[in-house]
């Protein structure tokens, strides 16, 4: 089974969002933290959808490349920036393998995305967020808490398909690999970072925890 499928639903989604979903509304701790960063900073936007928060930080006078597997994620981004005049380099790729220069990025930004393959897929995307990242660069990003399985599991049948990684019955983005941690397993995964900030919450739905972190690669 390939692990890293989740852009093939998505592809669908980005081709159907518009101004109103849920989906073009920058989250507010993203914002946050983009004001504490150098102005004109490098930022990468991995796994950035219809650009919600890539326009943004372009908006807000950052260098900004948003990176997505989903062709209609990048047609959806390149309209919206050349209607609003801004320059954002937007590119597609998988985050396994990211097309782009070592430490070439002070910030990455990565939100609902990674969590998105079984452990190697994981790993092997955080390994790139740390190659393109500068020492002391800062990535902030989310991932899937175990808290939420139970949920997932009480709504649909699933598989475990190798280690963390659930596979549920359906034709929504579940169908496809998910993982899910708990705080060990991601700092095990984060050892190349200093973990600034590391909280598990609900989304907007009961049950929907995720871990939201702020993590400063060492150098």
């Amino acid at each position: 089974m390939k692990t890293d499928s989740a852009h093939l639903y998505w592809n669908d989604q980005w081709a159907a969002a518009d101004g109103t979903s849920k989906w073009a509304q920058p989250e507010a701790e993203v914002l946050a933290h983009a004001e504490t960063l150098p102005a004109g900073a490098r930022v990468l936007d991995l796994g950035a959808g219809i650009g919600r928060h890539a326009l943004t930080l372009a908006k807000m006078g950052f260098d900004v490349a948003a990176l997505d597997a989903a062709p209609e994620s990048l047609a959806a981004i390149r309209g919206a920036a050349q209607a609003a005049g801004l320059r954002i380099e937007a590119v597609e790729g998988m985050m396994t393998a990211l097309p782009f220069p070592d430490a070439s990025f002070d910030h990455v930004l990565s939100w609902n995305v990674i969590y998105h393959g079984d452990e190697s897929v994981v790993a092997r995307s955080i390994a790139e967020i740390a190659r393109v990242l500068k020492p002391g660069g800062t990535f902030m990003g989310t991932m899937l808490s175990a808290r939420r399985l139970p949920v997932e599991q009480s709504r649909a049948s699933g598989t475990e398909i190798s280690r963390n990684t659930w596979v549920f019955d359906g034709d929504g983005d579940k169908s496809h690999p998910h993982y899910f941690c708990n705080a060990r397993d991601l700092l095990a995964l984060f050892a190349g970072f200093e973990m600034m900030s590391l909280v598990d919450r609900i989304h907007d739905s009961p049950g929907s925890w995720h871990w939201h972190l702020l993590a400063e690669r060492l150098a």
